[in-house]
């Protein structure tokens, strides 16, 4: 019966192996630089890394490798995020964690850029899903179907003083006057041999950035 009220956790990531550091004070209206941090190949601690979700929420567990020794733990709140990117580099982080009421900033750091990615992945996952259930579509709200075309009406109607011809087989058909279209308009050429409407070239491809 025990395990049964045991609170059932998900695993959303789990880095094996991150690097914490001391981080100096944030000056004002500058963000965070790994570089600031001293040597970051001494790290103030090594272990792992693990985002549990239970119903209460998630919480970024930093952890040892090998015993699971809880080392800080920062509770993620998806409109209150506790992680923050540095200026200069993509693998580290800075992380607001929590003890008994009590704040304090760490840094963070990852091996490989993968990891981070994954890591960043993931945080975005869960804070998609949070907002969503906490702002839930109105049932109110008209969805339009996807098999109706979106944007204004057209108008095919025929202006005054316009006709068309039906060709009906076995029959002569009324040809149009020369020199006029369907709309009524002249389609004789205006210095264009073709006689017809000029075509609109095709959009600029947009160049990548490489």
């Amino acid at each position: 019966m025990e395990l049964l009220d045991e609170e059932v956790e998900s695993i959303l990531y789990i880095a094996r192996e991150i690097s914490v550091y001391k981080i100096p004070h944030l000056k004002a209206n500058e963000g965070h630089r790994a570089n600031d941090w001293g040597d970051l190949a001494q790290p103030l601690w090594k272990g792992r890394l693990r985002i549990v979700e239970k119903s209460s929420g998630a919480a970024l567990m930093f952890e040892d490798a090998q015993t699971g020794e809880l080392f800080a733990r920062a509770p993620y709140d998806a409109l209150k995020p506790c992680v923050e990117s540095v200026l200069d580099s993509s693998r580290y982080f800075v992380i607001r964690v929590e003890d008994t009421g009590k704040k304090a900033y760490i840094g963070m750091g990852f091996a490989e850029r993968t990891d981070s990615f994954d890591f960043n992945v993931a945080l975005q996952d869960y804070t998609k899903r949070m907002k969503a259930a906490l702002s839930p579509p109105s049932p109110d709200e008209e969805t339009p179907s996807p098999h109706i075309p979106v944007g204004p009406k057209k108008d095919y109607s025929l202006k005054e003083g316009q006709t068309f011809s039906i060709s009906i087989p076995g029959k002569t058909s009324k040809l149009p006057t020369p020199g006029t279209n369907l709309l009524g308009s002249s389609t004789q050429s205006h210095g264009n041999s073709g006689g017809g409407v000029p075509l609109l070239p095709p959009p600029p491809s947009s160049g990548r950035k490489k």
